[in-house]
């Protein structure tokens, strides 16, 4: 049972709106982490040569892991503070490493598109829990 506040809009209301957020953020992750390691040359084709494959594989495994916390968290309805720096966190990181290192041309320009996309998410947390 929900409290009702003085707005007249249950305590559940933001958690509702987050659990979207986290479920497409979530599914996002996952794909996006697993992706290097279920086809590895469609992913270096798309996002350029690397030197080192470990470090797309650790970076990969701990994105899809971070996707799967937020897929938790909307599946069971609890979009606690921790849950949003953990989304929110994690995107700001990751499009400030692809704006940089596309910048000082490390990585193939087609990361813009990950902080673009990165970004839209940490503008959809922030309407989600205005609301």
């Amino acid at each position: 049972m929900s409290t009702v506040s003085i707005t007249g809009r249950t305590a559940a209301a933001p958690a509702a709106a987050g659990t979207s957020v986290a479920a497409v953020q979530g599914l996002f992750y996952v794909a996006a982490g697993l992706w290097p390691l279920v086809h590895t040359d469609s992913f270096l084709s798309v996002t350029g040569p690397k030197t080192d494959l470990w470090l797309v594989y650790t970076v990969g495994v701990l994105v899809a892991a971070v996707g799967l916390v937020l897929l938790a968290a909307a599946r069971s309805g609890r979009i606690t503070p921790e849950v949003v720096l953990l989304a929110c966190g994690c995107a700001l990181a990751l499009a400030g490493i692809d704006v940089v290192f596309v910048a000082r041309q490390v990585i193939d320009r087609v990361y813009l598109a990950d902080a673009a996309a990165e970004l839209l998410l940490v503008g959809w947390w922030a309407a989600a829990r205005s609301r």
